[in-house]
């Protein structure tokens, strides 16, 4: 019946294991090792002849719920939990990836992801070019030889620039590339990049699958054999495991991601269109608006907007200053798809290590500001936005 349910139903019940006692909530089994009846039992498990747990490094039970309830909403066959989503990244990128290979990377992206593929990457030969991804051309362009992966994220950080997926996607089969996609900001709920033609998908389970601010994690998705071949042994040797009790903490934040995002989704959608209303706001991004740039993309691969919004006042770092710090309800923080509304400024926060320059190819501005939507009130968190306009005179 698993296959048959839908997200609201799978988040609470797909993949649960219960012990002998029948607990009602799945349980935490916070352990390192695990017993084998025989030597002989040992042997066999270690030999892959029969299954079972070996170390928590490996795989655990809980670990081995959370995984298999991402693999259902995700539609993916074979799933890894990790400590956080940038372990997630990391891993997904270099686990196949050697020395002359080469990856083919959107320049818009999270800092620490374009750290990974500009910075860490080539420190061991793997080549990497930044592109525009916006444009089909820019992925086609940039393809050598020796292309091994295209990785993406979509819609971006803080943008929310989006990717033509799919298009990616085409292109990397024709040379035998794989695309990784970072998901994090559409949300499984609102786009399925395995379905698009998207062959690995990356979360950082921190932000709307825990949604709560309580701990890190993150997530590899993928079919068996790409996993198998790659991600098996680079996640059993070097250890980015997730702890068994942030699974367990997932999982309970899971059960609750469709309200949660629903709700989100609403605020942020309501809240863009007051702030494109506003005299102090120069632009407005938000995927669920017709006036995104790219809305017929949108259209084609998302069944929902976004829990983010991305807009740019006029009176730049002051301005932007101004807003957050007169702001009642929301709170300044660069985390996101929390429960609790938050708001960061880019430019001095997730994307201050990059150049002036880099930051202006990406549109971000010294007015930028991200708003990640919480599950409060709408109308409380509009008026929270225009009292703080008001008060801050920007």
């Amino acid at each position: 019946m698993t296959n048959k349910w839908r997200p609201a139903t799978q988040l609470v019940h797909g993949g649960t294991l219960r012990s002998q006692y029948g607990e009602t909530s799945e349980a935490i089994f916070l352990t390192q090792g695990f017993v084998y009846d025989t030597s002989e039992a040992a042997e066999a498990r270690f030999k892959g002849e029969t299954d079972g747990f070996i170390y928590a490094r490996y795989g655990s039970p809980t670990n081995d719920m959370f995984e298999k309830r991402m693999c259902m909403l995700e539609g993916a066959e074979d799933a890894r939990a990790t400590a956080s989503g940038m372990a997630a990244v990391t891993a997904a990128i270099l686990c196949q990836l050697k020395a002359g290979d080469h990856i083919v990377a959107a320049r818009a992206l999270f800092g620490s992801c374009r750290w990974v593929v500009e910075t860490l990457a080539p420190k061991y030969g793997i080549e990497c070019t930044l592109i525009d991804g916006r444009f089909l051309e820019n992925w086609e362009k940039a393809i050598t030889p020796k292309t091994k992966v295209f990785f993406l994220e979509s819609p971006t950080n803080p943008t929310l620039e989006v990717v033509d997926i799919a298009g990616v996607a085409r292109l990397a089969n024709q040379v035998g590339a794989k695309v990784v996609v970072d998901n994090v900001f559409a949300t499984p709920l609102f786009q399925k990049p395995l379905e698009l033609g998207a062959h690995i998908v990356v979360y950082s389970a921190t932000k709307h699958i825990d949604g709560q601010g309580r701990c890190l994690g993150g997530v590899v998705l993928s079919d068996k054999e790409w996993i198998n071949e790659n991600l098996h042994d680079y996640f059993r040797h070097t250890g980015p495991a997730m702890s068994p009790f942030n699974a367990w903490t997932l999982l309970k934040g899971i059960e609750t991601l469709p309200l949660r995002v629903r709700q989100q989704t609403e605020s942020a959608s309501k809240i863009a269109d007051f702030l494109a209303d506003q005299k102090q706001v120069a632009k407005v991004i938000y995927p669920g608006r017709k006036d995104h740039p790219q809305a017929d993309i949108i259209a084609r691969q998302m069944t929902g907007g976004s829990t983010l919004v991305c807009f740019e006042l006029k009176g730049g770092k002051e301005a932007a200053f101004k807003l957050q710090n007169a702001l009642e309800i929301v709170r300044i923080s660069n985390n996101l798809g929390d429960s609790k509304s938050l708001i960061t400024h880019p430019a001095t926060t997730t994307h201050k290590n990059l150049t002036d320059e880099a930051r202006a190819e990406l549109g971000i501005s010294a007015g930028t500001v991200r708003l990640s939507a919480g599950i409060e009130d709408t109308e409380d968190l509009i008026e929270d936005f225009a009292r703080a306009l008001s008060k801050a005179g920007v």
